[in-house]
């Protein structure tokens, strides 16, 4: 099992990236935004619930997809109310299961960020897409763990296809079957 931790800033092509890598080896897509967006519907963000089961969820996952031989590729934006250490007990819960993890930073100009940050696709997971948001969190970046980087790739001049290629030919990734969502009757 292969867990491909992408992670990076607000519109480095997380999600973008991640889609392409399940286009090639068909790994699923599990993006921050899907635990995100079902814990907001009962937790404020950032609330001692919200925060601990968030967590929760994604380590619970990893380490089911490793048991399950499933690989995956799972979206990660560091900001302040990831509890210290996530990075570390991600790698603990998946090799301990029997994965491995790859960490890929995905990085982006403030530029390109900031032509990105309007997109209207963002608003599909209620993405940050308000400048001036974007700009404070810039400044407010004390604090915050960023996990570790095995590749590191450049979005304004490395297409998410091409990005994907990189992600497979680094770590030497295998094709897996693709995952019927809800099996025939």
């Amino acid at each position: 099992m292969e867990l491909i931790f992408l992670h990076g800033t607000a519109a480095a092509g997380k999600l973008t990236t991640a889609r392409a890598l399940e286009d090639l080896l068909g790994y699923p897509v599990f993006h921050n935004h899907l635990v995100v967006d079902a814990l907001t519907a009962v937790f404020p963000f950032g609330s001692e619930p919200f925060v601990r089961l968030r967590e929760e969820f994604w380590l619970q996952v990893f380490t089911d997809a490793a048991r399950s031989a499933r690989s995956l590729t799972f979206t990660f934006a560091p900001e302040a109310t990831v509890q210290h250490g996530f990075p570390a007990r991600a790698r603990a819960r998946v090799e301990s299961s029997g994965g491995r993890i790859c960490f890929v930073r995905l990085v982006v100009s403030e530029s390109e960020q900031e032509r990105r940050i309007g997109n209207q696709d963002r608003k599909q997971f209620h993405k940050l897409t308000d400048l001036s948001t974007l700009r404070r969190l810039r400044t407010d970046r004390n604090g915050v763990e960023q996990p570790p980087v095995e590749l590191e790739i450049d979005t304004d001049t490395t297409t998410a296809e091409e990005s994907a290629a990189l992600i497979a030919d680094h770590f030497r990734l295998t094709a897996q079957e693709r995952m019927q969502r809800y099996p025939e009757p």
